[in-house]
């Protein structure tokens, strides 16, 4: 089967908000998924965009039983260590599972390398459920390491009324 990956644009946005949402619906979390094709296209595609994005496209006669052919999606953004400079962090890597199994996960996943390389990334960061084997299986097939099995780390977040709370007890000028 023959695809083709590309960078996505504002018009992708419905598409890539229900891949979202497919991913979400896969991983039994779909009912955290807030987000709007508006507010992707507003913070993906403005001056200093907050992401960017990769999608993977069949050709029309490949295309989904639903009629698609938008079949996956990366998405990934910028960030710094202290320790070892630029890196990428990639938060969504989805192929339909129709798709799946035909190289377009490892494209859009080597594309993301290869775009973090450019931009001179020491290294290529992610999360993945702790249950969900394969992709844990696929990630280590092609080399990453599990930093909570190796190095002991825990990926620690703070949202809604919490995050909340630690901005209101930042020093007031």
């Amino acid at each position: 089967m023959h695809f083709k990956l590309r960078a996505a644009t504002k018009e992708d946005c419905k598409e890539i908000s229900r891949m979202i949402l497919e991913l979400a619906v896969y991983e039994k979390m779909s009912d955290q998924v807030k987000i709007s094709h508006e507010e992707l296209e507003r913070d993906g595609f403005c001056q200093n965009p907050f992401f960017e994005c990769l999608v993977a496209e069949v050709h029309e006669e490949d295309k989904a039983k639903e009629g698609f052919t938008m079949v996956g999606y990366a998405l990934y953004f910028y960030t710094y260590s202290t320790w070892k400079g630029r890196s990428v962090y990639l938060e969504d890597l989805y192929v339909m599972p129709e798709f799946r199994g035909k190289g377009i996960g490892k494209g859009l996943l080597g594309k993301v390398a290869e775009m973090g390389k450019k931009e001179q990334c020491v290294r290529l960061q992610l999360s993945v459920l702790e249950w969900n084997t394969p992709s844990r299986d696929f990630y280590a097939a092609k080399g990453a390491l599990d930093l909570t099995d190796n190095e002991g780390w825990h990926f620690i977040r703070f949202d809604g009324q919490n995050l909340d709370n630690l901005a209101n007890e930042a020093p007031k000028d």
